[in-house]
């Protein structure tokens, strides 16, 4: 069983629902749940998690609301993208940092602080979420240093939480 904690899980009311199905639909593109959805909100240890149909497919970071690589994997959402080299995928799968040289390309619409999902170069499934310091062209110019700080990826205790 997985170390995260989470607890007071609660329904939440359409109105709260729809304002975070909003941002998700901002930030991302995509409508990841509807009012027929049940949607519950719960605290885990590092951030709050969205179940959506008993699945926790959504995550709120410092008031932000992002899909967790189980919810991009769902919804495939083609905005706040990040590719990485395959050098690159085994540090970013143990929850390593982003570093600008493996970075291969971005969404060009990505600006400093935003909420980015890291793909990589081959197959294009998630990998990661994580907080961006530069824009998207910055991204994509390259350069040197950490450039996003990772906050879930695949095989972390989020993800071995929702393991069937």
């Amino acid at each position: 069983m997985a170390d995260i904690m989470i607890r007071k899980r609660k329904r939440l009311r359409v109105k709260d629902m729809k304002a975070y199905s909003e941002e998700i639909e901002r930030s991302l593109g995509i409508l990841a749940f509807t009012a027929d959805d049940a949607v519950d909100i719960a605290e885990s240890s590092e951030f709050d998690v969205l179940f959506v149909n008993g699945e926790i497919l959504g995550m709120i970071y410092n008031g932000r609301t992002f899909l967790t690589v189980r919810g991009l994997l769902k919804f495939k959402p083609q905005r706040r993208f990040v590719t990485v080299d395959m050098g690159a995928v085994p540090y970013v799968t143990n929850g390593a940092d982003i570093m600008a040289p493996g970075i291969t390309d971005a969404d060009p619409d990505i600006q400093a602080d935003d909420m980015v999902w890291i793909r990589d170069v081959k197959n294009l499934v998630p990998l990661a979420i994580g907080i961006s310091s530069v824009s998207g062209e910055e991204l994509r110019k390259g350069g040197k240093g950490k450039v996003i700080r990772t906050i879930h990826n695949v095989g972390d205790k989020l993800w071995k939480t929702d393991e069937k």
